[in-house]
């Protein structure tokens, strides 16, 4: 386990046991014939929260690797896309689960799986490695925000935040 331990004001875990699609915070691992994939916790984190999330494609449908496969709002709105091509399914019951997602991401909270078109291992190691993903979250915001600070660390963002905060409304 890559454990992280100030990433926007908390401690966040990346097991080793799987592969990841690092461009959006997701996690996959292996499960018979499909790869399965669902958030990782430092995702959630920067995403602020799951609020609601929609599929844009039907269950059983072929889709291409950075095809936009769900609609998810959070504290922003995201389209999260296909991490490999293949036959995606979605969890059944995904949508009537959003808190479960936070507390368990990485075991009932998967998103989708997705039966690779070609060999499944090719598929499984295009993805990043836990030290791979770890290392990237590096420039990420909660890398550069460890306390948790409202409003961010960037001049920009405190700029922002404090003009904001300061507007009579």
């Amino acid at each position: 386990m890559v454990s992280i331990d100030r990433f926007l004001g908390k401690r966040v875990e990346v097991p080793e046991d799987r592969r990841y699609y690092s461009k959006q915070g997701l996690w996959a691992k292996r499960d018979g014939p499909h790869l399965v994939f669902g958030f990782t916790e430092p995702g959630l984190v920067l995403m602020g929260g799951l609020n609601d999330l929609e599929p844009l494609v039907a269950d059983g449908q072929k889709v291409h690797k950075g095809e936009s496969v769900f609609f998810a709002i959070t504290g922003k709105i995201l389209y999260l896309d296909a991490p490999v091509k293949g036959t995606i399914y979605f969890h059944p019951e995904i949508k009537q689960m959003p808190a479960v997602i936070a507390q368990d991401p990485y075991e009932r909270a998967w998103l989708f799986k997705i039966r690779p078109d070609g060999d499944l291992e090719t598929a499984y190691q295009s993805l990043d490695t836990a030290q791979s993903y770890a290392e990237s979250l590096k420039a990420s915001e909660g890398a550069k925000n460890p306390e948790g600070i409202k409003g961010g660390v960037s001049g920009i963002c405190k700029a922002v935040y404090s003009g904001i905060r300061e507007q009579k409304l």
